[in-house]
This record gives C-alpha cells, structure tokens and sequence, in this order.
C-alpha cells in the first residue's frame, strides 16, 4: 500500500496563501484519483479537489465549490508528489487537510478513498 506523508500547513491571516504537498511512496500504476479532503472540528470530512491520473499522467481535475476558483490541485510525476495551492484562504478553510489516494476514478466522497494520509493542519485568522 502507498504510504502518503503531508506537510505544508500553518497558519495565516486571511488573504493569504498556503502550498500543501503529499509525498506518496510506493509506485501507482493504472487509473487511480488523488484527492485532498479538509476537517474541521465537530464536522465531517469533506473533499476539496481530486485529480484523476493514468499511470504518471493527470487526466482530469475536479474541485469541490469550497476552493473552487481559489485552489489548484497538481501532481508532480517524477517526484510522486501531490500539491494544493491555497489562495485568498478564508477563516472557514480552517481544518486539518488530509491526501487520499483511490483505485480509478471514483467521486469526491471520503467513503470512496482507503489510503489516507495522517493530515496537516491549516489556521486561518481574521
């Protein structure tokens, strides 16, 4: 099983810009989603954007309406990495985030992942 380590989180003000990576281990092959999902206390995991791959290569993005126009979700091959870029961050993304990995392309449900990461907390501050 892909091992997935994030780091990135942190906290900032409102406005501001966070970049989340997800460091995956192990080679995936086939049609697999990458995914990043958020958690805040008292609510449930919800996903924020996932990209399909084949083999090393992004087929498509999708992005739940929460950061849609305001995240970027990519992928870098030769690494076997997975990024969030996180712009104009609002006191609401305050969650921990968390990378998930499934087999083919499935929808953006957190029952529909089995690997997760550990997760990386984001603050956002007014």
């Amino acid at each position: 099983q892909v091992q997935l380590v994030e780091s990135g989180g942190g906290s900032v003000q409102a406005g501001g810009s966070l970049r989340l990576s997800c460091a995956a281990s192990g080679a995936m092959y086939g049609q697999y989603s990458m995914a990043w999902f958020r958690q805040a206390p008292g609510k449930e995991r919800e996903g924020v954007a996932r990209i399909l791959c084949e083999d090393y290569s992004v087929r498509d993005t999708y992005y739940a309406d929460s950061g849609k126009g305001r995240f970027t979700i990519s992928r870098d091959n030769a690494k076997n990495m997975l990024f969030l870029q996180m712009n104009s961050l609002k006191p609401e993304d305050t969650a921990n985030y968390y990378c998930a990995t499934a087999r083919g392309w499935v929808p953006l449900l957190a029952a529909n992942f089995h690997n997760w990461g550990q997760g990386t907390q984001v603050t956002v501050s007014s």
